[in-house]
């Protein structure tokens, strides 16, 4: 009988110990995040500004990646993720030092509308390891909540009409939330005039590395040109409009045009067969009043 109360007391003591959670460690930094708009129609801009106060004690020796993940507020299912690599790599974080950079996040059309959450932190890409935070509520395995906002309808947003000089739409495979449109030598997108200043969007690609000449992309506001640039991978234009520059009509056109178009079949070495002669790839154009 006293054998079989000490096995018991053993494993009571084994069990015990095991249930013990393994110390955390020490917080790397105090995280912080912000929009500038806290209501987010769906398919629009929002600014997102970043913040990392490092601690004192802080050592990171790897580069880690913030993860940020974008849930429903009531069921906290993923609705999407902006992953990615701080500007200031993790490794040369310095104690003390204050990491704040902005990106800008368009929205995807997802569908759902009401209270949204956000989830940050640092993980490693290679060890799966994440790093202990404050400066938000840890919703477990080092997942911090950092804020709330509301997800609006996308009819919330001023309507963009696609009208000449326009592709059909694609989507990229395997995952229908990334789609582009393709324009020709010129293509016109119109919107009801609000009559206001706005902001003028425009997320392009980079034209194929075989293009042997540079090509030039040139935004006009009627006759009048407001942005000229070189498109390069990823590349977002935001061009502040005036009131006066929209006109007094109803309607008001904003024309992208290039310099020079393509034609991917005829590239050197090309990889695939798509015969259209392009112009530039759009990602995002959207229009913001001020």
């Amino acid at each position: 009988m006293k054998t079989r109360l000490l096995v018991c007391c053993a494993l009571l003591v084994v069990v015990a110990g095991c249930s013990k959670k393994a110390p955390q460690e020490p917080p790397v930094a105090a995280a912080g995040i912000s929009f500038n708009h806290t209501r987010v129609p769906l398919d629009s801009p929002v600014e997102v500004k970043y913040r990392f106060v490092v601690s004192p004690q802080a050592k990171i020796d790897a580069d880690y990646w913030v993860f940020v993940h974008f849930l429903e507020g009531g069921s906290h299912e993923m609705m999407w993720t902006d992953d990615h690599l701080p500007p200031s790599p993790t490794s040369q974080w310095k104690a003390g030092q204050v990491i704040e950079y902005t990106r800008t996040m368009f929205v995807p059309v997802y569908p759902y509308v009401g209270e949204a959450t956000v989830e940050l932190g640092l993980y490693n890409r290679k060890t799966r390891k994440r790093l202990t935070l404050t400066g938000g509520t840890d919703r477990g395995h080092q997942s911090y909540e950092m804020l709330k906002f509301e997800l609006l309808p996308q009819s919330e947003n001023i309507f963009l009409i696609y009208k000449d000089g326009w592709y059909q739409t694609e989507v990229a495979e395997g995952n229908p939330m990334v789609e582009w449109q393709w324009t020709k030598k010129e293509a016109t997108l119109a919107f009801r005039n609000p009559k206001r200043d706005v902001l003028f969007y425009l997320q392009v690609g980079p034209p194929p590395i075989a293009m042997a000449d540079q090509q030039t992309v040139t935004v006009r506001v009627g006759d009048q040109p407001v942005d000229t640039f070189v498109p390069k991978g990823g590349m977002l234009r935001k061009v502040a409009l005036t009131a006066a520059q929209l006109g007094t009509g109803e309607m008001t056109e904003v024309k992208i045009g290039v310099d020079k178009t393509f034609v991917p079949a005829l590239l050197p070495a090309p990889t695939n067969r798509d015969d259209r002669e392009l112009g530039v790839c759009v990602y995002h154009a959207f229009v913001q009043p001020q």
